[in-house]
């Protein structure tokens, strides 16, 4: 399934992180068909923190979304990633935007993920990734 993922990073080597993210993501969660560019982006929510660094991949996976996601969340912390406060300074986050034209909104997963609708450098991303 057709997937679009958003990275971000504020904490530590920025770069760095998303690379060991990406790599892991390639070996686990299936193969990238796509990347946007990295934006560096202000902090949402809670604004007294670093900016952002974000990019987006087009992922074909085979995951089902909870088992993807699960999958997601592992990788977050093998890159380093602990708890915070939410929408506060992290080493990794990876976000499940779109999933196909799959729709699922419960406590655990929103598809398509709530940061379209406030966030536009999430827009551009998916615009990108979903053009020819």
């Amino acid at each position: 399934m057709r997937t679009i993922l958003i990275l971000g990073t504020n904490l530590g080597n920025r770069v760095e992180n998303l690379k060991r993210a990406e790599e892991l993501i390639e070996k686990l969660v299936g193969r990238i068909l796509k990347r946007s560019r990295i934006i560096e982006t202000a902090p949402f929510g809670v604004v007294n923190q670093p900016p952002f660094l974000n990019y987006g991949l087009l992922v074909d996976t085979y995951h089902p979304p909870f088992e993807l996601l699960k999958l997601l969340k592992w990788i977050e912390k093998r890159v380093g990633r602990y708890r915070t406060f939410r929408w506060g300074p992290r080493v990794v986050d990876i976000d499940i935007v779109k999933y196909g034209n799959l729709f699922i909104d419960t406590e655990e997963l929103r598809i398509p993920h709530p940061g379209l609708q406030c966030r536009e450098f999430f827009k551009s991303i998916c615009r990108f990734l979903e053009s020819t």
